[in-house]
């Protein structure tokens, strides 16, 4: 009968990284032109994620809830991830000040993953 544990010398080699990531929460700052945006990652996959990068995407609203723009910035993924781990972290975003006239704040909605 064949035996179901390896033979001495093999091993399986892990499987790829498997990275999910939840939506961000937001937190206000003492500038109405930044705020605290947490992110929260989870690698369920046999090998660490390295490297990645996210793009936010900040929006510029009035008091009305009318969104007037959209400003990108970038940022480097919090890794290494190792296998099987969560990792959260915060970022402060900012746009630049002139972009946010007195009465209107930023919301960070859009966020993109990319990893390695």
């Amino acid at each position: 009968m064949p035996s179901s544990t390896p033979s001495p010398g093999r091993t399986t080699a892990p499987g790829p990284a498997a990275l999910t990531w939840g939506g961000p929460t937001r937190a206000a700052t003492k500038q109405r032109w930044c705020e605290d945006v947490t992110m929260s990652f989870r690698n369920s996959g046999g090998a660490a994620v390295r490297s990645g990068t996210l793009t936010f995407g900040t929006h510029v609203v009035d008091a009305l809830g009318i969104d007037w723009a959209t400003v990108e910035s970038t940022e480097d993924l919090p890794a290494p991830i190792r296998a099987g781990a969560r990792k959260d972290h915060t970022w402060t975003v900012c746009v630049d000040a002139w972009r946010v006239p007195l009465g209107m704040h930023v919301e960070t909605r859009d966020v993109d993953v990319e990893w390695k």
